[in-house]
């Protein structure tokens, strides 16, 4: 989590129906039951004493070259690892990354993400919805001057039902083995496993707009 964040200020702090963000995230973490330890990583003191006011583990700062907008998640999620298996002194097998902005997920998604990750025997998984728009059907890019779907197929699918399926990655849940975490610098390699969760439980708060429709999906609920 870090401490700046131009689409919503302070959004990992700011709170949401009386706590803050990350604590959604945490207590999900917590709830599973499948962590040896929950770790924030932060160049924040303030996100680092709020994460451990809500029982993660946090006692490193996240290098400044690591903790700008353009910053690649890889190896902030490596750093965090190394320095975690230096503070505990052991290595561990399986990683996952919880993003804080992703709050509607729930347990059962975390527990069912990392069983489908162990039954596929996968390198890595990474979670998503299906799409609302389809790069076969009505995503257009323009180039050259020239407007043209983003992907074409033949014959040309006349009805979004009869495009190929898509799926977009929802920024919530991300498991590796541990030497591709670490030896790999794509989210994809050749046996990367797909968990999908619906539309409901898969907004990332990016926005002012995206922080909207959380708020009210979680007031429906409260």
């Amino acid at each position: 989590m870090r401490g700046g964040s131009k689409g919503v200020s302070n959004k990992n702090i700011r709170e949401l129906h009386g706590k803050p963000l990350m604590a959604y995230t945490i207590d999900h973490a917590l709830q599973s039951c499948l962590f040896k330890h929950i770790v924030v990583s932060s160049d924040s003191e303030a996100i680092v004493e709020t994460a451990k006011s809500f029982g993660a583990k946090a006692w490193f700062k996240r290098p400044s070259k690591l903790a700008t907008d353009q910053a690649p998640k890889l190896p902030v999620i490596r750093h965090a690892l190394l320095e975690s298996e230096k503070y505990f002194n052991e290595k561990f097998d399986v990683i996952i990354d919880l993003d804080a902005t992703s709050p509607l997920r729930n347990t059962d998604d975390i527990e069912n993400a990392y069983s489908q990750f162990i039954k596929e025997k996968a390198d890595n998984l990474i979670s998503g919805n299906p799409a609302r728009k389809n790069p076969y059907f009505n995503m257009v890019e323009k180039l050259n001057g020239k407007v043209q779907l983003v992907k074409k197929r033949y014959p040309q699918p006349t009805r979004r039902q009869d495009s190929p399926k898509v799926f977009e990655m929802n920024a919530s849940i991300y498991i590796w083995k541990r030497k591709v975490l670490l030896n790999s610098d794509t989210l994809f390699t050749d046996n990367t496993s797909l968990y999908v969760m619906p539309e409901q439980r898969s907004i990332d708060i990016d926005s002012e707009l995206d922080w909207e429709f959380v708020e009210f999906i979680t007031g429906k609920k409260t």
